[in-house]
């Protein structure tokens, strides 16, 4: 257990994810969320958490631990084709993890998401929050597009709209 991470967790204020991402940037990734979903065929959720709880910061839970646990509480594992793709931002330890369905996951390698989030990492080091987040949506629109193209019928199956956890 990390005494220090666990305090900074503790004393990080929730209101730190509306100063990162007001209301103006949400709706920005929104659209931008709208407009990848019509490229291809899979669903993208985008959700913010500012500190995490102590208890499962005491067992050492790590951002990525956290972000497969948001995959499974949002549904993003629910979807026709076994698409879903959770960007996940964790405020307080400034880490970004990239979650991918089974379906995706067998045809994107985790080092091409992980390399997204240390893109979004600097942006977001530089207090570019919102341009971090396009720029992340942009460039998991390409990878999608390329390995899961819009094809025929294709039902928005998951909401748009960033959760603020």
């Amino acid at each position: 257990m990390d005494v220090a991470r666990l305090l900074k967790h503790l004393f990080a204020p929730h209101w730190i994810v509306n100063r990162a991402f007001p209301g103006s940037a949400l709706d920005a990734v929104e659209a931008a969320i709208d407009a990848s979903e019509k490229k291809h065929d899979g669903e993208l959720r985008f959700a913010v958490e500012a500190g995490l709880h102590p208890l499962p910061l005491w067992r050492g839970q790590t951002a990525r631990q956290r972000a497969q646990e948001i995959f499974g509480s949002l549904n993003v594992w629910d979807t026709a084709h076994n698409s879903g793709v959770l960007l996940y931002v964790q405020l307080v330890d400034r880490r970004i993890e990239i979650v991918a369905d089974r379906g995706i996951t067998a045809k994107v390698a985790q080092a091409e998401w992980d390399a997204i989030c240390r893109r979004m990492e600097d942006a977001f080091k530089a207090r570019r929050f919102e341009a971090g987040a396009l720029t992340g949506v942009t460039e998991i629109t390409a990878l999608l597009a390329r390995h899961f193209p819009a094809l025929g019928d294709n039902p928005d199956e998951l909401p748009n709209r960033p959760v603020l956890l």
